[in-house]
């Protein structure tokens, strides 16, 4: 690979990062989708460019999938669930924001230092790559973890499957059908995700998880 490609490739993954933090920071419903869709853009276009770059037919098919599923059709439905449901004013963390990022950044450095010991026989790209999908992971770990709104949490399960897609893009030789198999079981997750939040909604009036477990006395 080129200078130029291995440069563009480095951003490109860069920025599915940095938009990892952009959605740690949200605090509004709307903001966290368009944030999302952003970051959906950016792993679409690190697929279309691994496999213009890589000569793998295949990743456009993934670059497809990804912007069909993660830039259009989630944000999409998510945002009509939120219309419907009338809980797009603000997104209650569990942890402060600065806590958060801090968290993050700590998560990131965990990453580097698992990752690029354990990966020293491998090209400097391969193991860059690792090292942001892992992070791309953990910090939708650490969204999951750190907010109440179930809608929130979902998006964070969205974006550790974005950590997921970019190793799988990164990786030379990984088969389509694994791809595939990925991209459906995101879509019948999402699909479940949807008819129980509907159903949260409807039995307790509230999305707050944190409410929830009180409307069960579990939390204290």
């Amino acid at each position: 690979m080129s200078d130029l490609g291995y440069d563009a490739a480095h951003m490109l993954g860069a920025v599915v990062l940095l938009m990892s933090f952009a959605l740690l920071y949200q605090r509004r419903l709307f903001s966290l989708l368009n944030v999302f869709t952003m970051q959906a853009l950016a792993l679409t276009a690190t697929a279309a460019w691994q496999a213009y770059s890589h000569g793998e037919p295949h990743l456009y098919i993934t670059a497809l999938l990804t912007l069909v599923l993660k830039a259009i059709l989630i944000p999409v439905v998510l945002h009509r669930i939120i219309v419907k449901m009338k809980i797009h004013r603000t997104i209650e963390p569990a942890l402060g924001i600065g806590l958060t990022m801090v968290a993050g950044v700590s998560l990131v450095t965990l990453s580097i230092l698992l990752v690029l010991p354990v990966t020293a026989d491998a090209t400097a790209l391969t193991r860059e790559n690792l090292a942001l999908s892992l992070s791309v992971v953990l910090l939708g770990l650490l969204m999951m973890i750190s907010r109440r709104n179930a809608v929130s949490q979902v998006v964070g399960f969205m974006s550790i499957e974005n950590g997921l897609i970019l190793a799988a893009v990164g990786a030379a030789g990984m088969p389509l059908v694994v791809e595939m198999s990925v991209a459906f079981s995101v879509m019948v997750a999402f699909i479940i995700f949807g008819i129980f939040l509907f159903h949260i909604r409807e039995r307790f009036d509230t999305l707050d998880m944190q409410k929830i477990e009180s409307f069960r006395g579990e939390s204290d």
